[in-house]
């Protein structure tokens, strides 16, 4: 089958496959590779929408291969199943004071209108992070090792079970965000750590953009070591509401995370080296705190009816040129400063264009999250380099030669 007709292959309502095992995996690929049959792969669905529309003959839903296969909390590991929703996850870490290393985003909210953090292969698939993202990394940088299956239905399997671990390639970091167009996986072992006691959030009130993006970097570089750092524009207040945030306008906010006493004491610090008055600033106590970074984490500020959501990574330095190129006020910044969700009034190609040129020519890069359908197609969700794209195809052809898995989710042809 070409790859013309493989774009015009229609879906069949019966064709959601959702297998329980391994080997399921391994037979319905390998049956796909025989006959040709372009698969879309999907965990739970949560973010399916993110990327390109794609036709594709038969889909495969790992949402029953699920479960938890090992557990050692004295070795800082777990092992699961692809298909493993990250919230059972989290709650069986949470028995043993210990969490994810890395702090997942939940796009539930602006695709369904509820919590869905999805299932952990949809997570290192997508390889999206949450507001620690600069104190611990990404996805990809705590996968210790995973199993999968190639396009042409091989089980394949690379790392292990220590942190430490140089035996051949890392190919964690190769399949950690190409949105499943390189294996389907099915197990993955994943880096955990200790749950810090305590976590309080220093909100600093009505800042201008420019001298909120200072304060961030203020925290960032200090010895305080905070552990998250946000800016939201003054039209976001009224989407968070805590016994303990009161005043007005702008909201930066910075976590502080550690035994209370340590946590207490590095918010003092921060507060007298940035010269904060007392009526500048509120502090959310932990259960306030942990909820609002939940938010943070969930797009809260975007989950009524944003048709058109863009996610631009910058260096930090570049942001406040950003947002004066964009010119809107309904936006975020996460990362302590080098990640900005921003909610357009019409996505289109030329808007898109020269938003991704301006984000490229200063060392960063642009993803369309979110698209009005009718147009979707016509947008560059990604957006990628011809000697990069050159490259991506040689993987691809190397991992799924008849482009059966996802091809096209990402770059045309991919």
């Amino acid at each position: 089958m070409s790859m013309e007709e493989k774009t015009n292959f229609q879906t069949f309502q019966d064709s959601n496959y959702q297998p329980s095992e391994e080997s399921q995996v391994k037979q319905f690929i390998a049956d796909c590779y025989h006959d040709n049959i372009p698969i879309e792969v999907i965990g739970s669905g949560s973010k399916r929408s993110i990327g390109r529309n794609i036709q594709v003959g038969k889909t495969i839903s790992l949402s029953n291969l699920s479960g938890i296969l090992d557990y050692k909390p004295e070795e800082l590991y777990i092992k699961v199943k692809a298909g493993t929703p990250i919230k059972i996850i989290i709650e069986e870490l949470k028995k043993n004071n210990q969490q994810l290393a890395f702090e997942p985003n939940d796009f539930g909210q602006i695709y369904g209108g509820k919590e869905n953090f999805g299932t952990i292969g949809g997570v290192v698939s997508c390889n999206f992070a949450g507001p620690r993202r600069f104190k611990s990394g990404s996805v990809r940088d705590h996968i210790l090792g995973f199993k999968a299956v190639n396009g042409k239905g091989e089980v394949i399997k690379s790392g292990g079970t220590v942190v430490k671990n140089v035996t051949g390639y890392d190919l964690s970091k190769l399949i950690s965000g190409a949105f499943g167009t390189l294996v389907v996986l099915t197990e993955l072992t994943i880096k955990v750590l200790p749950l810090l006691s305590d976590n309080k959030t220093l909100i600093i009130n009505n800042l201008s953009n420019e001298d909120a993006l200072d304060s961030l970097s203020k925290c960032l570089s200090s010895s305080t070591d905070p552990t998250a750092g946000v800016f939201f524009p003054e039209m976001h207040r009224q989407s968070f509401i805590f016994n303990d945030l009161v005043g007005s306008g702008s909201i930066t906010a910075i976590r502080y995370e550690g035994s209370k006493k340590s946590v207490d004491h590095r918010i003092d610090i921060i507060r007298k080296s940035l010269k904060l008055k007392v009526s500048e600033v509120n502090i959310l106590e932990t259960s306030q705190s942990t909820i609002f970074w939940k938010q943070v984490s969930g797009l809260k500020v975007f989950s009524q009816d944003t048709k058109n959501l863009v996610r631009v990574v910058l260096p930090p330095k570049k942001t406040k040129d950003f947002l004066k190129k964009i010119n809107s006020d309904d936006y975020f910044v996460d990362w302590g400063g080098s990640l900005i969700w921003i909610k357009l009034d019409e996505a289109n190609s030329e808007t898109i264009t020269n938003l991704r040129n301006w984000t490229n020519e200063n060392d960063g890069y642009l993803t369309v999250i979110k698209a009005d359908e009718n147009i979707k197609n016509s947008l560059e969700i990604f957006g990628i380099e011809s000697n990069k794209y050159k490259i991506s195809e040689l993987i691809k052809k190397s991992f799924d030669p008849k482009k059966i898995l996802n091809t096209g989710k990402m770059y045309p042809g991919i």
